[in-house]
């Protein structure tokens, strides 16, 4: 069996990855293209208690204790869900992966970018996702869904403008550096042009045909 394809999704806060992702998978799904969406932190049993230990925006966690524990959830969600899926030849859609914990921890909050390599290579061995879509926004933009659909929740959402400027340029630096894994598409069109162009890009980079 040909073994399935992994995307991420990554960007900013309010940057619709959500919605982008939920388009995706019902696109998938009527092409016949087995596909599962997950997320991270989280996506699996035991990433799921280690995310709520995260987020918690009551818990101020220093950067690298914070680093080790997102890298812990990541092991046990690629061990248990998606290397699975992977080989049984499902297409894994997911929601944030390690370039996210190179933008926050890296780029937003300091941390050495070679230690998080090491974690990473630790954690994941030479493992990359097929493809990865940034979903990039100008600060002020995402803020300005945060605040519609409600306060920030979490304690990422609720930091300064400036660490999430440094997040945003965090990933569009990530994406200049791996230009073959990953694509930055503009947030601020409109839900059904991203959409579409997602859908091209998942069709001409991996082969996969979604217009039946």
């Amino acid at each position: 069996m040909e073994s399935g394809k992994f995307i991420t999704f990554e960007g900013g806060e309010g940057a619709g990855k959500s919605t982008q992702i939920k388009l995706l998978k019902t696109a998938l799904e009527t092409a016949n293209i087995p596909v599962i969406a997950t997320r991270e932190p989280g996506g699996s049993s035991g990433a799921e208690t280690i995310r709520n230990l995260l987020l918690n925006p009551e818990k101020d966690w220093d950067t690298p204790t914070e680093t080790l524990l997102h890298f812990a959830a990541r092991a046990d969600h690629f061990t248990t869900r998606i290397a699975p899926a992977l080989k049984n030849g499902d297409c894994v859609l997911c929601d944030r992966f390690a370039d996210s914990t190179r933008a926050y921890q890296g780029y937003g909050l300091g941390l050495d970018i070679k230690a998080i390599e090491i974690l990473y290579e630790l954690t994941l061995g030479e493992f990359k996702p097929d493809l990865t879509l940034i979903l990039d926004i100008p600060v002020q933009i995402g803020t300005m869904r945060l605040q519609e659909r409600g306060k920030a929740t979490d304690r990422y959402e609720q930091m300064d403008s400036a660490f999430h400027q440094r997040l945003r340029e965090g990933f569009l630096d990530i994406a200049k550096n791996e230009p073959e894994r990953c694509v930055v598409i503009d947030a601020t069109a409109d839900i059904d042009t991203i959409a579409s162009i997602i859908k091209n890009c998942v069709a001409n980079r991996l082969g996969l045909s979604l217009f039946k």
